[in-house]
């Protein structure tokens, strides 16, 4: 089997895959390889297991710009999307391309070959790959280790502490108390499902975050396809979901207190006038500085209108054999309790990364066009958006690769390095206040104040400037 490729992509996931697809596509004499470490495809929706995971984006602009998602339900289940991309690798001859089982440890660019060295373990041994160009679809957070703080008296707790990243598959809570601390996307899912067989389910907030509930079927998206092609209504219906999230976003940043009244009376409408929405449902902060968490068809107000679960806001004093003592005095029974803390990132996987023996350090780099790296040759990154469904901006990068290897390939050209003038100045390269953000905020890179150096996080900007900019813009330096 080659290990000498045109192209080498990092990760099996949704990234990996779609950036495979669009190599297929667009550049169909390329020859490329995928290095997955887990041992099957879908990256995040194959680790994620716990109960209810979903997507928090509709399908129509969650899926492929490529690949018509057909299926009815727009906010899916983690199943539904794991199959989803596993269909995707297979109909566009992926799979046999995939190297299962390859946990790559590092990579080294030698400007003498043009070529990148990968080094990655598989059966306990070390195997080398070399490419002309590198991808990293890896993801952005660690997929060995979640975050996960240390409560006071843990210890004496009695029962499970599980993370939801790592969710055990024989666990059973029926008819248990269940205590979920969190308040993010991962939170509002476990809750309402794992309040079907519990006894009773505490959500339990040092602070709350902005909840929405979203019909689990796109009406415009079924009356589309009854009427036009798969393909044609696909598209309809991510154009018109795309322009919504523009001017949502749009809306939240320039109107702020508008939309933070909109967004709390209509959790007001869904829990009742009885119910404190001032203290669990209205965040400190202005709508999308973090994520907001979406719940389909409302089914975590439902689960608390009905008692099935409830919200606390407070903070943990300590673990205690049966349950959590909160600050206020007040003690949560348990039986079980998910620490749904969030993630922890880790860019590339945890790779190490060298030009020419030079280690690089990401946390000193500018990103460009949020795809590559300054001073870093022949290498992609794959990271979504953060305010808008992911693969809307892994598309984009994807064909912004393929653009750039069928130029290089046009003029000759064997490696292409974006490099920074003095006038570029660093900004941060996530715009956010979510606690995984502020906890690796010294790990990541930046961006630049301008472009090319800078996206705007607005898919038709982004869209103008990575499919139809000139390549050669003056910030990527190329060389025969």
């Amino acid at each position: 089997m080659s290990r000498d490729f045109d192209v080498l992509i990092v990760g099996a996931g949704l990234s990996g895959i779609g950036m495979a697809c669009h190599l297929a596509m667009k550049l169909p004499g390329k020859s490329y390889a995928i290095l997955e470490a887990r041992n099957a495809i879908g990256g995040t929706w194959d680790l994620f297991r716990y109960p209810g995971i979903r997507s928090d984006s509709d399908m129509h602009t969650f899926g492929y710009v490529f690949r018509p998602w057909t299926e009815a339900k727009a906010i899916a289940d983690g199943p539904s999307i794991r199959a989803y991309v596993e269909r995707t690798a297979a109909d566009f001859g992926v799979v046999p391309h995939i190297r299962f089982g390859h946990k790559v440890l590092r990579a080294f660019w030698s400007s003498a070959e043009m070529r990148w060295t990968v080094e990655a373990e598989h059966d306990g041994g070390l195997v080398r790959f070399t490419a002309r160009f590198l991808v990293m679809g890896s993801g952005y957070f660690d997929y060995g280790e979640g975050y996960r703080p240390h409560f006071e008296g843990e210890e004496d707790f009695a029962g499970p502490i599980v993370h939801p990243q790592f969710w055990p598959e024989d666990l059973d809570w029926t008819g248990k108390n269940v205590v979920v601390i969190g308040s993010g996307a991962t939170a509002v899912t476990l809750v309402p499902e794992m309040a079907k067989r519990a006894a009773h389910v505490v959500m339990l907030q040092r602070s709350p975050s902005y909840v929405v509930s979203h019909p689990s079927i796109d009406k415009f998206a079924e009356r589309l396809k009854r009427v036009l092609p798969a393909t044609l209504a696909y598209r309809l219906t991510r154009l018109k979901n795309v322009a919504l999230q523009m001017v949502f976003f749009r809306l939240a940043k320039s109107r702020p207190s508008r939309v933070k009244a909109n967004m709390i009376a209509r959790v007001r409408n869904e829990l009742g006038a009885g119910f404190d929405v001032g203290t669990h449902f209205t965040p400190r902060y202005k709508p999308w500085d973090q994520r907001v968490c979406l719940v389909p068809d409302g089914d975590l107000f439902a689960a608390i209108r009905e008692g099935r679960a409830s919200v606390e806001t407070d903070e943990i004093e300590r673990f205690t054999p049966g349950g959590i003592r909160l600050k206020s005095g007040r003690e949560l029974a348990a039986d079980l309790i998910v620490a749904a803390t969030g993630l922890k990132i880790r860019l590339m996987g945890g790779a190490e990364l060298a030009v020419d023996g030079q280690v690089q350090d990401l946390s000193r780099t500018l990103a460009y066009k949020a795809i590559m790296f300054a001073g870093i040759p022949n290498m992609a990154f794959i990271f979504g958006y953060t305010n808008a469904s992911w693969t809307l901006k892994a598309d984009l990068a994807a064909d912004y690769v393929c653009r750039l290897i069928g130029h290089m390939d046009r003029k000759g050209y064997r490696s292409a390095t974006p490099a920074a003038g003095p006038e570029v100045r660093p900004v941060p390269f996530l715009d956010f206040t979510s606690g995984y953000v502020r906890r690796a905020v010294g790990s990541l890179p930046s961006q630049g104040d301008r472009r090319p150096w800078r996206l705007r996080q607005n898919y038709a900007f982004d869209a103008m400037s990575l499919r139809f900019s000139r390549i050669e813009d003056g910030a990527l330096r190329f060389a025969r």
